[in-house]
């Protein structure tokens, strides 16, 4: 099927996000002639306002539209947990479980050689500063996807504090090797929360 080039240009559009295929590109672009002005008028604006107002936490790196984000600005949470994971995503699915009280540290990447990801190339030197020695009860739960990637990270985290009185522990393996923390289900992730284990 031929389609007008203005419609054919919403289609492509939609075929850059993640997922979403010419199929689903074509229902959503088709869509879009049903809406009222109005409401095309507040989706291409939430969409600039999210490219434009959304940035990293100076203080975890995860997403916020202010400084600091929500989190990181809670006084209810516990600042002496850290809860180390390798995107924002990891975020939001801790978040939506509601089992965790403490903070997060989004490393924005995992060490990997091969692609020739360093351990600068990633947010690790921030966390180093966020956990001050012996600090009391302090604890970082490495959230890390089971990979050669995420062991690789995890030692990596692990020798840097081993030797200043931090817990360092990691999810349970319940965990399916290689996947993603996003994709787990929330029963999933609480279990691999509450079971897991000192790295030794």
């Amino acid at each position: 099927m031929i389609y007008p080039e203005v419609l054919r240009n919403a289609i492509d559009s939609f075929r850059k996000l993640p997922g979403i295929g010419e199929k689903s590109a074509e229902r959503y672009a088709l869509s879009m002639l049903d809406l009222s002005e109005e409401d095309i008028d507040n989706f291409v604006s939430s969409i600039k306002e999210c490219k434009s107002k959304i940035r990293k936490c100076k203080i975890c790196g995860h997403l916020t539209d202010k400084e600091i984000c929500s989190i990181c600005d809670d006084s209810n949470r516990n600042p002496n947990v850290i809860c180390v994971v390798e995107d924002y995503k990891s975020v939001f699915m801790f978040e939506k479980s509601g089992s965790f009280n403490g903070m997060y540290h989004v490393l924005d990447g995992l060490i990997s050689p091969i692609d020739g990801i360093y351990p600068d190339d990633i947010n690790i030197a921030s966390l180093e500063s966020r956990i001050k020695e012996n600090q009391e009860d302090a604890e970082i739960i490495l959230a890390l996807k089971p990979s050669i990637e995420g062991e690789t990270t995890t030692l990596y985290i692990k020798k840097i504090f081993e030797k200043k009185n931090i817990k360092v522990s990691r999810l349970s393996y319940g965990i399916p090797m290689g996947v993603e923390i996003d994709y787990l289900d929330s029963i999933t992730l609480d279990r691999a929360l509450l079971d897991r284990k000192e790295i030794s």
